[in-house]
């Protein structure tokens, strides 16, 4: 029996599942706490608790947060980018630091049209001077030239300079994109360039910590649409895996519930994803994924995310009404769990006259920052009472005692993932109501009873309205999810939000009811999911599935995901229309007719594609072609058409390829 190691790193836990690869059922499963310092230790963490045997694991597959979130906090390696061609079609050179997320920027004389000709010659000597300029401050190299989609020749030379001057890693806009638009495709080759160093220190870990346990089977890694490649793949190409997190996620609930037509609820501790599936297939972002603010070319799954969890901080707002996140917080009741000290400092606070803050405390989320001796004396000061455990808002205060100099400086190292908060969430009220009852219940009553002691209310009270609206905002980023995959944003009159509110039960005494019905079931997945779903779904009127092994899916999903390659190639006819030019990925040939040029799209991306999936990491792949031609009217009301251009798309799948596993039986 052939049996897939999956491990999942989300913003909370790092789950981890060994699968039987042929039934995809679920051997064994575990959780850990993400360690967001270093992804590794939670990794290794998860898979020891699951107690797998080296001997019978022929696949390893991760699902990672790493480069999404190294774009979200602009965490990325210095790049070296050169722009070949770019010189008078682009925004000023001051500009392009920022839209590329590098200072390190050169342009240099070259590029191509948008027939793939050469608009002037490609400056050798100024990419070698760029190159040797930039290199003693950039981990890595980005290339994009002007319709380098089309012709990648100025794009390739670079490359070959690159090369032979640095032992730096180097990545072409053409490799990751064959799709036309310059700034994007450049940005977007800044982008992987400066995730390299950060994947490949990941999975040398992960390799590191598979070789410890004597694993040796393939190790894979999930991309942005739910297709797997392999780790080596991913080292060259590691945008491709942002939104990696969510696409495992989908994969997951639909392997785990069956269902070709559903909406995936995936609800963790800090977010909730929401995607919409149409006959078996996730819908792909049409444009291209948007992480952080950047606008890439990554085909990723369309996937709606919001800051609702499980561990949303709970607090009072400037208006006094309570609001739950986007903020994340370590439960109390998990704290208490983990620090038992923390019960008698929430009894204490308790016993005493209201302070604010009572019930927040701020944790060691890694290992100590460097100080210098011209650091103040309060930061040696909290690295101390850090060190010693939770620090409660009220200790805070006393040693950070300058109000402005205290917001600035705790901003920083929550930023910075030095520390994390720990206060009240929907999980301590899910506790005292006893929806749940996995942690520290006594804590969580201790910190609702301060929190309702501030509103006025009674702390059955206080949770009633918490879980509540936890549930409510659910169901309302269900339905705006929703919406947003039917190409319907809000009407800015504020007329859907009032009948929302209405039908979701926020809008109470108004005479106008308002009911909504949800025309696909739910699948909801995620630890929290079986705790709140099955009253949101009552609210969208929508039938609910949770599937069994819903707290694990994502990592179900890095396993369950197959390697899928698509190439793109488009025939046009040349500009005097004697003949007809095929583009397709790293080159551009001319021909007689259509249908010769058709031929030769078709047959050249068939064999890259396969060749690609099987470099990928799959064992043997199966081939679909679509094609699209397009044409227009030859004049106003004329019946007579003419060819415009075909769009050609190839896709190679397979399964991936398995190690042969060692028999233990009769052992």
């Amino acid at each position: 029996m052939s049996l897939a190691l999956g491990i999942d790193t989300g913003g909370t836990y790092t789950d981890a599942v060994v699968v039987e690869y042929e039934t995809g059922r679920v051997i064994a499963a575990a959780k850990a706490l993400t360690t967001k310092h270093d992804l590794s230790l939670g990794i290794a963490h998860a898979m020891d608790a699951v107690r797998l045997d080296p001997n019978e694991i022929g696949l390893v597959s991760l699902s990672t947060t790493l480069a999404t979130n190294a774009l979200v906090e602009g965490q990325g390696a210095p790049v070296g980018a050169i722009l070949i061609g770019y010189e008078g079609h682009t925004a000023p050179q001051a500009n392009l630091a920022a839209t590329l997320n590098t200072p390190y920027v050169a342009l240099i004389a070259g590029g191509h049209d948008s027939s793939g000709r050469e608009l002037a010659p490609l400056d050798r000597a100024a990419a070698e001077q760029a190159i040797l300029q930039h290199n003693p401050q950039v981990a890595a190299f980005a290339i994009s030239g002007y319709f380098g989609a089309r012709n990648p020749e100025h794009e390739l030379a670079v490359r070959d300079i690159v090369r032979r001057l640095t032992d730096k890693p180097v990545t072409c806009g053409h490799e990751l994109s064959t799709r036309l638009d310059a700034m994007r495709r450049a940005t977007t080759v800044a982008l992987n360039a400066s995730l390299i160093p950060l994947v490949c220190n990941l999975l040398d870990a992960m390799a590191a910590a598979l070789a410890v346990r004597g694993i040796t089977a393939p190790l894979m890694v999930v991309k942005g649409d739910g297709s797997l490649i392999s780790a080596d793949l991913a080292r060259e190409r590691p945008v491709e895996t942002i939104l990696s997190g969510p696409a495992a996620s989908v994969v997951g609930a639909m392997a785990l519930g069956g269902q070709d037509d559903t909406v995936v609820i995936d609800m963790g501790g800090t977010t909730t994803d929401i995607a919409v599936i149409r006959e078996g297939r996730p819908v792909l972002s049409a444009e291209g994924a948007t992480v952080g603010g950047w606008r890439t070319m990554v085909e990723a799954i369309e996937v709606y995310t919001c800051g609702l969890g499980g561990d949303s901080q709970v607090t009072r707002n400037e208006q006094g009404s309570l609001q739950i996140g986007p903020t994340r917080a370590v439960p109390l009741a998990i704290l208490a769990r983990t620090y038992p000290e923390i019960g008698a400092e929430l009894h204490r606070q308790a016993q005493r006259e209201r302070q604010a803050g009572d019930g927040e405390f701020l944790v060691l989320q890694r290992g100590l920052w460097p100080t210098t001796p011209q650091s103040p004396p309060f930061e040696r000061a909290l690295q101390a009472a850090l060190q010693r455990g939770p620090v409660s808002a009220e200790r805070l205060r006393e040693i950070v005692v300058h109000p402005g100099l205290y917001d600035r400086y705790l901003n920083r190292l929550l930023r910075e993932g030095l520390v994390v908060r720990a206060g009240l969430t929907p999980t301590d009220c899910a506790h005292v109501l006893g929806w749940y009852t996995e942690w520290d219940a006594t804590a969580a009553r201790l910190g609702a009873t301060l929190l309702a002691r501030r509103l006025g209310l009674e702390r059955e009270e206080l949770c009633r309205r918490v879980l509540a609206k936890t549930v409510q905002l659910g169901a309302y980023h269900a339905v705006r999810a929703i919406l947003a995959s039917e190409g319907l944003a809000p009407n800015g009159h504020g007329l859907d939000e009032s009948l929302l509110d209405r039908a979701l039960g926020a809008a109470n005494g108004s005479l106008l009811q308002v009911a909504l019905r949800v025309d696909r079931p739910l699948t909801a997945i995620g630890a929290p999911a079986p705790t709140y779903w099955p009253r949101a779904a009552e609210l969208l009127s929508a039938p609910l599935l949770v599937p069994a092994h819903a707290h694990v899916a994502n990592a179900v999903g890095a396993v369950a995901g197959s390697v899928v390659v698509r190439l793109k190639a488009q025939i046009t006819p040349t500009e005097d229309s004697a003949g007809y030019i095929a583009f397709v990925p790293g080159q551009r040939r001319e021909f007689a007719t259509a249908d010769e040029a058709i031929g030769f799209a078709t047959a050249y991306c068939a064999e890259r594609a396969s060749a690609s999936a099987l470099a990928a990491g799959a064992a043997t792949v199966r081939l679909s072609t679509a094609r699209h031609d397009h044409s227009a009217p030859v004049g106003p009301g004329a019946e007579e058409e003419s060819y415009l251009f075909t769009d050609l798309t190839v896709t190679a799948a397979g399964r991936p390829a398995i190690a042969p596993v060692q028999s233990t039986l009769g052992s």
